[in-house]
């Protein structure tokens, strides 16, 4: 079986939530999925599952975050151009999502963030290896 990452987000609107990450290219996967918990795949391997705060807290001890004002993680998705990287960020922004700084450029990468209804951190983003610096 290959590995596979879930990341586990507290959302306050679970349906608002779903069509942000639907915007930015997820696909919802219904066998894990009921009114609780929503989830969202990005590929055969990476996964999101969007939950309820009353579910989130089956799983921890530990107050939630506020991380509309607190960052709790900064999560990453690569792309396999920079049209991608913008056509994901513009979809995002599109039905809500926030963009806190514009595009950086590092040169062989090029980054952009954008935040879902909760404050969710993701930068989304495109490296060309063949621009890397040797040093």
């Amino acid at each position: 079986m290959a590995k596979q990452v879930f990341i586990n987000l507290a959302v306050t609107d679970l349906q608002k939530s779903m069509d942000f990450y639907t915007a930015l290219g997820f696909t919802n996967n219904p066998q894990f999925s009921d009114d609780t918990a929503k989830c969202m795949l990005w590929s055969d391997t990476i996964y999101v599952m969007l939950l309820t705060h009353e579910k989130f807290l089956n799983f921890t001890n530990k107050p939630i975050a506020d991380t509309k004002t607190n960052i709790a993680g900064l999560f990453s998705l690569s792309t396999d151009s920079i049209d991608e990287v913008n056509n994901i960020v513009n979809n995002g922004l599109n039905v809500g999502g926030t963009e806190p700084n514009e595009m950086r450029d590092y040169g062989f990468m090029q980054q952009r963030t954008i935040e879902d209804f909760d404050g969710h951190t993701w930068e989304v983003f495109y490296m060309d290896m063949s621009k890397m610096p040797t040093e």
